[in-house]
């Protein structure tokens, strides 16, 4: 097993199901990083349920790396995490070293720069950016732009809970939308509108 880089630490993440359940991993404190509460994803993951399994899935501003890890676990193809902050991406590499998770890749960069040089389809697609960057928009319709969404694709957007909901590309059907704490959070379908 390689080396794991050290990256001071000073908090966890528990995942919540499957074959990773329990299984605690160390997170940074990074301002801007906010961890999806176990709360929410055990909401997301129910309503993700019938489509998890076997699902290429983009976790676009990875941060902890909570979504897609969780993904995995509960038995997601494929999973990128992408994340510009060169410490956090540290973590989420040695976090993968940790659960021996050859299905997660990680990659270093901004989503805007990942998106527009992306050749892959995915099925579920996490948008949870830093709040203060109010990239929700951009990120969406890159996702469009760029050919990213497999058909029947479902994205996942967390947000403000006073912030309206951002501006999100016309092929999105909303099928979830809660609230809990200060964050809101929607579940979408892409239909690109090719399908017959």
């Amino acid at each position: 097993m390689a080396k794991q880089n050290k990256v001071t630490t000073t908090g966890s993440l528990r995942l919540i199901a499957g074959k990773w359940r329990g299984r605690k991993l160390k997170v940074l404190d990074i301002e801007g990083l906010r961890p999806t509460s176990d709360r929410i994803r055990e909401t997301v993951f129910n309503w993700l349920k019938p489509v998890i399994g076997d699902a290429n899935c983009l976790d676009l501003f990875a941060g902890t790396g909570a979504l897609g890890f969780e993904s995995a676990s509960r038995g997601a193809r494929w999973v990128d995490m992408v994340e510009l902050n060169a410490k956090a991406a540290l973590a989420l590499q040695n976090n993968c070293q940790l659960l021996d998770a050859d299905s997660c890749r990680v990659i270093q960069t901004t989503a805007q720069q990942f998106l527009i040089n992306n050749s892959k389809q995915y099925d579920i697609v996490f948008i949870d950016p830093p709040f203060q960057t109010n990239l929700w928009s951009e990120a969406a319709q890159l996702l469009v732009d760029n050919d990213c969404l497999a058909e029947n694709a479902h994205i996942y957007i967390e947000y403000p809970r006073k912030a309206e909901l951002p501006k999100l590309p016309s092929q999105w059907q909303l099928l979830k939308d809660k609230r809990a704490g200060e964050v809101r959070y929607c579940l979408f379908s892409y239909q690109s509108g090719d399908a017959v």
